[in-house]
């Protein structure tokens, strides 16, 4: 018998927790301070050479359903080793999770794996709940896009958040493009050969390999002359010399030269203002300004980073100096009633923090219990109540007889202004 079915034997089972993200998903068991898989959010199909992504919103229903189960079945009987009916689920997800992924994500907990109860927990409040506070300015950098969203006395601030589709998938796209146009490669046969003539393409996760071995975020001074050397058209202006090159091993037979130069500017992407003066540093000045005065100085004092891409080297540092650059300028200067901004050390690995929130939370079996959707009710109405709809609260029935949903949750179920 694995340690973890005698752990506290005589009572309630430990919950499982599942941070299901776009390239990643977090799974393991509520009290511990860290998951224990860490595995790619896909499944390989027959006669497929490339895996099929759990996390696909425009596939239909059908298909969505059965990957998902395929996908959870591989969770709980080839890594966790747990009865999916003897355990609470705890999911954290993300505000911009689409209804019907949550919906189908329900059926195949409730419907086929019949687990006792389901726990939709938001990233970015669990993430608070690891730091000891009630109010933060939490910052997601995943896979798929940037999402800032402002908690407030354990309450978040639905009108308030800032998005913007940049973050790793973007990254991975650009270095793939550079690579493959700028790129050599030393083979048995010769040196410098062109990339796409020795292999038609890099799979993605060699692609992130790279990124996360080679790369890393400039200061900013310098990340502002890369910039500026990127876009002058008239070459006035001068690159900063650029890092070393690297020699990445595709195999034990070809070896890849990264040039310095795709190293220290990858990332900048992520800093680079658009069209209409937005970049991920922007959302969360745009997040304070939409937030009532008296909340600001509290928000901006907690900054709560998290995901995956805001692992790489030098991230933090570049993102809290061009707040501070921001902050000066008049279209915030004048809107802004702070200028401090400091940024917490969470007690675990960014692309963690939301999962350990997760099984913190999960470990408080009463509060669990009574905010959790049971079976029972699930199966009586087909239906999910929405943590994030305020207009529609879900109904006493949710709860256990007698008991009251605790004050941090409650709240964001409420209507009250």
């Amino acid at each position: 018998m694995p340690l973890f079915e005698v752990l506290g034997s005589g009572g309630e089972k430990t919950a499982v927790v599942i941070d299901l993200g776009a390239a990643y998903t977090k799974c393991g068991f509520a009290g511990e301070t860290g998951p224990r898989f860490i595995i790619p959010s896909e499944i390989q199909r027959p006669g497929l050479q490339q895996p099929v992504k759990v996390v696909q919103y425009n596939v239909n229903t059908e298909e969505l359903y059965t990957n998902l189960k395929d996908f959870i079945h591989m969770l709980y009987f080839r890594h966790l080793l747990v009865n999916p009916r003897d355990r609470r689920v705890v999911i954290i997800e993300s505000i911009l999770c689409p209804s019907h992924f949550r919906e189908t994500l329900s059926k195949v907990f409730f419907k086929h794996f019949e687990v006792p109860s389901v726990l939709f927990a938001p990233s970015h409040l669990m993430s608070v709940m690891t730091l000891g506070i009630n109010s933060a300015l939490v910052m997601d950098c995943g896979y798929t896009e940037t999402l800032v969203l402002p908690v407030y006395e354990g309450i978040p601030v639905l009108s308030a958040w800032e998005a913007l589709p940049m973050a790793g998938k973007t990254i991975h796209k650009e270095l793939y493009s550079l690579i493959m146009e700028q790129c050599k490669v030393d083979t048995d046969s010769g040196t410098g050969h062109s990339l796409p003539t020795v292999l038609g393409s890099i799979p993605e996760d060699v692609v992130e390999d790279i990124k996360v071995r080679t790369c890393f975020v400039s200061d900013m001074q310098r990340g502002l002359k890369i910039q500026e050397a990127k876009f002058n058209m008239d070459g006035t202006a001068e690159r900063p010399a650029p890092p070393p090159d690297v020699d990445y091993p595709l195999d034990g037979e070809k070896i890849l030269h990264i040039k310095g130069s795709l190293r220290d500017s990858i990332a900048e992407m992520l800093f680079e203002q658009d069209n209409e003066e937005k970049s991920i540093a922007t959302l969360v000045l745009d997040t304070l300004v939409k937030c009532p005065i008296d909340t600001r100085k509290v928000l901006s004092e907690n900054l709560v980073v998290i995901g995956g891409t805001s692992m790489m080297p030098g991230f933090l540092h570049r993102l809290l100096a061009e707040i501070r650059l921001l902050v000066e300028k008049p279209k915030y200067c004048d809107a802004l009633a702070t200028k401090n901004f400091r940024i917490h050390s969470p007690p675990s690995k960014p692309n963690c923090t939301a999962w350990l929130g997760g099984a913190i939370f999960g470990a408080l079996q009463d509060i669990l219990g009574s905010r959790s959707v049971s079976r029972d009710y699930y199966n009586q109405t087909g239906r999910i109540p929405d943590w994030c709809s305020l207009s529609s609260p879900p109904p006493e029935s949710v709860y256990d007889p007698g008991k009251t949903p605790p004050p941090l949750m409650k709240r964001a179920f409420s209507t009250e202004k």
